[in-house]
């Protein structure tokens, strides 16, 4: 069977149409009606569903647990916002800046809990499976969290510390996704594995991507505030590796420029992107995710699908490795 990418991103929207919950208290339901309306790239519920059709062709089948990685992966972005003082959410107000933070933490709440909810009622065998993965899954996504606010605080942080960060924050809920939709439809542990960690590893180029996004990125398409993560002094790749490239005179003037909270924010912006450009740090960038991602590609040769569909899987994940939003 062939893979349709804009049918499953059809049954996604479809879904999500269908599960706006209008609970009461208004109070509480309607931000997470809000964040869920916000749309994003649906990437992991995406993953979700084409897992599922490498094997079965009724991907309606995938759809509740693809919903339910929707819903918790927007429960990550409400409380992460109020974390990171995040004002935008895919162009929009943050949930906290919309409502307030005691609204945003208590409907992330909710959310976190609708999720286990829909798990637990899924009507398949591999029910006890599906939740451990999960569970897993959704333990290191906070320790990927902890780990990046615990940088904030830190002067050595290292630049494999920091690929394990992204890698548990972002990347891990991708494989999963991808690795429980093959479990759905009854793929065998070799295939899951493997294509747990294809989906990691184009996980981890993605948000390097989003590290260079942050600074290069174009204001009318990026869906956050350009130059935010320097704004807020966070230890990026693109941070670390300057780090490194610069020499014992330079460092201390750039590590002082970026921590600096006197600065106005755009001259703040344009002066750590110059020392960037001099550094032809978005090369390195450029490198570290085509490493990450032939990676990504060595694990998709293991699984046992057709190549056509290898194919149109490696072409999805080039497309979110070289996005501009």
């Amino acid at each position: 069977m062939t893979l349709n990418i804009s049918q499953a991103l059809d049954l996604i929207e479809e879904y999500h149409e269908k599960n706006i919950s209008k609970g009461i208290p208004r109070e509480l339901y309607e931000p997470r009606d809000y964040i869920m309306s916000l749309g994003g790239k649906r990437m992991r519920s995406l993953f979700c569903l084409l897992g599922y059709e490498l094997y079965k062709e009724d991907i309606e089948t995938a759809c509740p647990v693809a919903y339910a990685i929707e819903l918790f992966h927007n429960f990550t972005l409400v409380h992460d916002d109020i974390m990171d003082n995040a004002t935008l959410r895919r162009g929009a107000p943050a949930v906290h800046q919309r409502y307030d933070e005691n609204a945003a933490i208590l409907t992330g709440d909710v959310m976190l809990i609708e999720v286990y909810d829909r798990l637990i009622h899924l009507k398949t065998p591999h029910v006890h499976d599906i939740l451990k993965v999960f569970t897993n899954t959704a333990r290191e996504v906070c320790e990927g969290q902890s780990m990046d606010m615990t940088f904030e605080s830190r002067s050595d942080v290292s630049i494999p510390e920091y690929l394990k960060m992204i890698e548990l924050k972002t990347a891990v809920l991708l494989g999963a996704s991808l690795q429980l939709g093959a479990m759905l439809a009854g793929a065998d542990t070799h295939d899951q594995r493997h294509l747990y960690k294809f989906a990691v590893n184009a996980g981890i180029s993605f948000q390097l991507q989003d590290d260079y996004l942050d600074v290069y990125g174009d204001p009318e398409t990026f869906g956050k505030k350009v130059g935010g993560d320097i704004i807020q002094g966070k230890k990026t790749y693109l941070y670390l590796r300057a780090q490194e490239l610069l020499n014992e005179s330079e460092r201390p003037h750039f590590i002082n420029l970026y921590e600096s909270n006197n600065l106005e924010e755009t001259d703040k912006v344009g002066r750590v992107r110059n020392i960037f450009d001099e550094l032809y740090l978005p090369n390195y960038c450029e490198e570290a995710k085509g490493g990450f991602f032939n990676l990504a590609e060595s694990h998709l040769t293991e699984v046992n699908i057709s190549a056509e569909n290898k194919e149109r899987l490696m072409v999805f994940a080039r497309k979110l490795m070289d996005r501009n939003s």
